[in-house]
């Protein structure tokens, strides 16, 4: 099974985004797209494993305790850079916690053998990938000029960089990540609480 550990949206956010990429996404008619309801914010991606796995991958989930937290979503930018733009994505702003739900979700499943991350937590959102590339945000061998989203970054230089609000994260999922010819197919296979802020 490929899974991965993520964020939700909330609703609002989730149809501002929308509507942004609705309004935009004739400007780079050739990259490929994120479903409105694809979207999350990526935690930890874990990659295929075996049922059993997973059953203890829910397991070390499951202890984790980190506050929850405000999440801003705003701006928007490229990987790997604007010259040689692979992956258009859609800017997070938060507190220390997010960084620390991501670093405790790395270190605790480092203990049932899954490789930890050696990038740094980089959160975003990503809302399409140039056609024919990877989806990684780091640069890679090969990486050239490419002008897939050339028109949309002179309509982002022209205007206020979006907002599209603000939410509460109060939970986190593990998700299942199926392959088709629709492009990725995410269903959600367990939930994790955050713990309410204690003053």
């Amino acid at each position: 099974m490929r899974t991965f550990v993520a964020l939700d949206l909330g609703p609002e956010i989730r149809e501002q985004i929308q509507e942004f990429a609705e309004k935009v996404r004739p400007l780079a008619p050739a990259a490929r797209w994120v479903s409105a309801e694809s979207l999350h914010v990526t935690l930890k991606f874990i990659g295929e494993k075996p049922d059993a796995m997973v059953k203890k991958i829910e397991t070390a989930l499951a202890s984790i305790h980190c506050e929850v937290f405000q999440i801003r979503f705003s701006g928007a930018g490229f990987f790997p850079t604007p010259r040689a733009a692979r992956v258009f994505w859609v800017g997070i702003e938060a507190d220390e916690n997010l960084s620390r739900l991501a670093k405790v979700v790395d270190d605790s499943l480092s203990e049932l053998g899954i490789e930890k991350e050696v990038r740094a937590f980089s959160p975003h959102l990503t809302l399409a990938r140039a056609s024919g590339g990877s989806g990684a945000p780091g640069w890679r061998k090969g990486d050239n000029s490419n002008r897939q989203f050339a028109k949309l970054q002179d309509f982002l230089g022209k205007i206020p960089a979006p907002d599209f609000g603000t939410m509460t994260a109060r939970e986190f999922f593990l998700y299942r990540s199926q392959l088709s010819s629709k492009g990725s197919q995410y269903t959600k296979i367990a939930r994790f609480e955050l713990n309410s802020a204690t003053n």
